[in-house]
């Protein structure tokens, strides 16, 4: 007998390696932060022995989330202003309120909140977009949670840098920092095309080429957003940044709500590494909807994410996948469109690829590291029983998810954090919410 970390028992295993890979009565082995077998359970009780045993009857284990566009801290701002446009949403609302409250202890606060909610449905590795980046790097040590962290670059000043220059001062001082870090990956932000210059954009692509990084770029979220680059650069967006270099396969493009037959053929010939799906975000701010089925039908990596909580309102990558097929049934007017495997394969392995970390992540499979969560499937919300992925995805709530595994360490356990004390962090959010109240309401 083999002695291993911890043996996790459970009713079904859903390994995210293809869209219909269930397995009953199985067990994960786990050692040395990763998983080393996925075999039937009686044949783990024969060869293999732990001081760590889980038994997960009624519940499913499925590869865990990966949330891949996100602005954590400003779940702070949650609800602070609702139902609005989203160029109204932000030049009116939101970046008034970061100029005046965004600093490292808020983001660091916000990070810590926002991460025990990720962490209590399900998330286990986000891709985020914000200022203060030591902050929520800080913040994602002591949660446990993977994490990538956008080095933001803007034309305007900011609580987080006065100019161009100390944005990408301050954002290589952070890739310095957490480069050999095991779980924080920088990546960088520019923006959007309507708040980043040309030259800001082309120092963008020098840097991310030098040090090998993702570029996470807000693109195509809006028809406002290309009818103005139409007026200002007689282009569209993606024609504009496909001049500069832009288009390519370190290129996350978040939203791309408004798509043409040029635009499609630019993407088809670069292969960015992935396009960002965020339909709870975009159908709030009535931004439009990302086209899921005509882009994997191009074969496009197309991946899910919650967008911040203050355009969500929340989150909730069940819920988003729940949304994500919905509204691609709907768009589509096909039924079959986005069905629930798929759905949840944007939301784990999809997500792991374009965020480049699909060779170690996203799915389970001996070798890849133990990032799971289990998801208790015998609630009166998910009986009766007929198919666990459809299950999950057409019914099944966030706070049916108890226990949440980040490289073998154990962040959920029966719906408890181990790492974030829940109390402390409410207290935190109410002391911000009664700063920021006297300002808002």
């Amino acid at each position: 007998m083999k002695t291993v970390d911890q043996i996790i028992h459970a009713r079904w295993i859903i390994t995210g390696e293809s869209n219909a890979d269930v397995l009953e009565n199985h067990s994960l082995v786990i050692a040395d932060q990763k998983i080393v077998a996925i075999l039937p359970t009686e044949q783990v009780k024969q060869h293999y022995t732990s001081p760590t045993h889980h038994t997960f009857a009624t519940h499913a284990i499925t590869p865990g989330l990966i949330n891949a566009h996100t602005h954590i801290s400003m779940n702070y701002f949650r609800g602070l202003a609702d139902d609005l446009p989203l160029m109204d949403w932000l030049n009116n609302h939101i970046w008034p309120a970061e100029k005046a409250w965004v600093s490292h202890d808020f983001v660091r606060d916000a990070s810590l909140f926002a991460m025990a909610e990720m962490i209590r449905g399900g998330t286990t590795c986000f891709n985020d977009m914000y200022f203060f980046l030591q902050a929520t790097a800080e913040a994602a040590d002591i949660a446990g949670i993977r994490a990538h962290i956008g080095m933001t670059v803007l034309e305007f000043p900011t609580a987080w840098a006065k100019n161009v220059d100390e944005y990408f001062e301050r954002g290589l001082a952070f890739y310095d920092q957490y480069r050999d870090h095991p779980r924080i990956t920088a990546t960088v932000a520019p923006h959007a095309p309507y708040t980043v210059s040309d030259n800001t954009f082309l120092r963008v692509q020098e840097i991310a080429e030098t040090h090998n990084l993702k570029i996470n770029l807000h693109l195509h979220e809006t028809q406002d957003e290309v009818t103005q680059s139409l007026e200002q650069c007689k282009q569209r967006p993606i024609a504009r940044l496909n001049q500069l270099g832009l288009i390519s396969d370190r290129l996350i493009a978040i939203h791309m709500t408004t798509l043409d037959d040029d635009d499609l053929k630019i993407l088809v010939d670069k292969k960015p590494s992935g396009i960002v799906h965020c339909p709870e975000s975009n159908m709030k701010l009535a931004s439009g909807a990302c086209p899921v089925s005509l882009l994997q039908s191009l074969d496009l990596t197309v991946a899910l994410g919650t967008d911040g909580a203050a355009s969500n309102n929340d989150l909730d990558m069940l819920g988003e996948m729940r949304s994500a097929a919905f509204l691609s049934k709907l768009t589509t007017r096909n039924p079959q469109s986005l069905p629930a495997d798929h759905a949840i394969t944007l939301a784990t392995l999809s997500s792991a690829k374009a965020l480049g970390i699909d060779h170690f992540t996203g799915s389970l499979k001996p070798g890849k590291a133990a990032d799971f969560i289990a998801i208790q499937l015998d609630e009166i919300e998910t009986l009766p029983l007929f198919h666990p992925v459809s299950q999950i995805v057409y019914a099944a709530s966030r706070h049916q998810v108890t226990d949440v595994w980040v490289d073998g360490k154990q962040l959920l356990k029966n719906r408890q954090l181990t790492t974030l004390d829940e109390n402390a962090l409410k207290k935190r959010a109410i002391h911000w919410q009664e700063k920021l109240i006297h300002q808002y309401a």
